[in-house]
């Protein structure tokens, strides 16, 4: 069984790698062990954006009021919840399904172990072996939650986010560890469902430690309003899961002072580990660091022949980022005019309500990195579509250089700013100076002319404000 090309995954990153692929002309095979889509479609991001619209959906009917409508008996079917997001995930995989037959791209279904030689054994359900062969194999096996060493997961009182995707009902008090995206996002839907929720984040600047100091402050103020228990700069130290709940004891990092608390449920939301393990790195000698496989700006491993995206490699470890890998390692195989991708202008989106999305420098990195600043904020207190909206949360804060103008970062709070993020992308690309934005006419009503009066705020020209 000879190819020309192996993919040995299907996720976002593989997929997407496969029908290039087979767009340039070359024989494909992808290997799958479960589902066409990987995580992202069947456990990820796909599923969790059906939980949360019907999170978003249960908030809209409890405000009904706000909106001179009436709403009563409002209760949550938590079952049909889960069986509409599994049906949304379902259909995104028939889709990549789809995508295979069209393109003629063989899917291989099993495990697949690199071997020495241009090979990978696949291993089927029953266990039958399989040896198949190609002049390129590209690695993307994508990754899966990690557990902390005190927090082992049993996936029944302590879980991962593919158990908080299925639970059977929705728990009465649950503590998130964690307050990632993925921590922030499980946290408002299950708050939604009626779920006493706390998070428990081990780093001072609190939810989504990794955004702007000014986005994490007002999410965290949202958060408290609703009722959402946030514990930043803390440590959970251990959590005891022998009676009928657990017990959850948690270390306050600044004053050493111990609390615990008492839950039904534990979600573990400490980030990813790649996998790697048991596909054959070692036997053909793919380099490795910290359990990541080792590739150059086009995703060559070590071993010619061989290369790896998304996940397994420790660039952001998000589908849009693998499937970009995944088209610029193919059209490098191809001969193609490849620029290496540009880590810096990745727009990173987090689907709790509201919105966050942002892109480039924060304001400290941008500072740390030697640049004089100008910068420039936006609320949506103040922008008519927010209002007229009924949610007027958030802000929109672009950040520029002072000497040249370029546009350094955009960090954005609100609802919708998930879809406003692309704006922003596409400037930086083509190197938008803050002038230009102010000078691109956006329409009104729209949440999107916040951008062009941040651009206007950094500059002193600001109308509505």
């Amino acid at each position: 069984m000879q190819y020309d090309i192996i993919i040995v995954g299907s996720g976002p990153g593989g997929y997407v790698a496969a029908i290039r692929a087979a767009q340039l002309g070359y024989n494909v095979a992808i290997v799958e062990k479960e589902n066409l889509g990987g995580i992202c479609l069947n456990w990820g991001c796909i599923p969790t954006k059906a939980l949360l619209k019907s999170a978003q959906v249960k908030e809209y009917m409890d405000h009904a009021d706000d909106y001179g409508l009436s709403a009563s008996s409002v209760k949550v079917n938590f079952k049909k919840v889960v069986e509409r997001s599994r049906s949304v995930a379902d259909g995104m995989s028939k889709g990549v399904q789809f995508l295979m037959k069209k393109n003629k791209i063989t899917v291989i279904n099993g495990f697949g172990v690199l071997q020495k030689g241009k090979k990978v054994q696949v291993t089927d359900a029953d266990g039958k072996k399989t040896i198949i062969t190609a002049n390129h194999i590209i690695l993307a096996t994508g990754a899966r939650a990690r557990a902390l060493p005190n927090v082992p997961i049993d996936g029944k009182k302590i879980i991962g986010y593919r158990e908080a995707l299925v639970l059977p009902k929705a728990p009465k008090r649950m503590v998130v560890i964690g307050a990632g995206a993925i921590g922030v996002e499980f946290a408002y839907f299950y708050h939604a469902m009626g779920t006493e929720v706390t998070i428990v984040e081990f780093f001072k600047q609190g939810l989504l430690p990794r955004e702007d100091k000014d986005v994490s402050r007002e999410l965290g103020r949202i958060y408290k309003r609703k009722g959402i228990k946030v514990l930043a700069n803390s440590a959970v130290e251990s959590v005891d899961t022998k009676g009928r709940t657990c017990k959850v004891t948690v270390k306050n990092r600044k004053n050493d002072k111990v609390e615990e608390i008492v839950c039904d449920v534990v979600l573990s939301a400490t980030g990813i580990a790649p996998n790697t393990e048991g596909i054959g790195l070692e036997d053909v000698g793919v380099a490795t660091d910290r359990g990541f496989v080792k590739v150059d700006e086009f995703y060559r491993t070590s071993v010619p022949g061989v290369y790896a995206i998304g996940d397994v490699i420790p660039t952001a470890a998000l589908a849009h980022v693998a499937s970009a890998e995944g088209i610029a390692c193919i059209e490098k195989i191809h001969g193609m005019d490849v620029h290496p991708i540009d880590y810096n202008n990745i727009p990173g989106n987090t689907y709790c309500s509201p919105e966050v999305a942002s892109v480039g420098y924060t304001e400290d990195a941008a500072k740390e990195a030697g640049y004089e600043l100008k910068i420039g904020k936006f609320p949506f207190s103040a922008s008519g579509k927010a209002s007229a909206g009924g949610d007027k949360s958030g802000f929109i804060k672009l950040i520029f250089d002072a000497k040249y103008g370029e546009l350094l970062g955009a960090h954005m709070i609100g609802a919708n700013v998930t879809e406003m993020i692309g704006e922003i992308v596409v400037a930086r690309t083509l190197e938008t100076t803050g002038h230009e934005i102010i000078k691109s006419v956006h329409p009104h009503p729209t949440m999107s002319e916040a951008i062009m009066e941040a651009a206007a705020a950094a500059y002193d020209e600001v109308i509505h404000l």
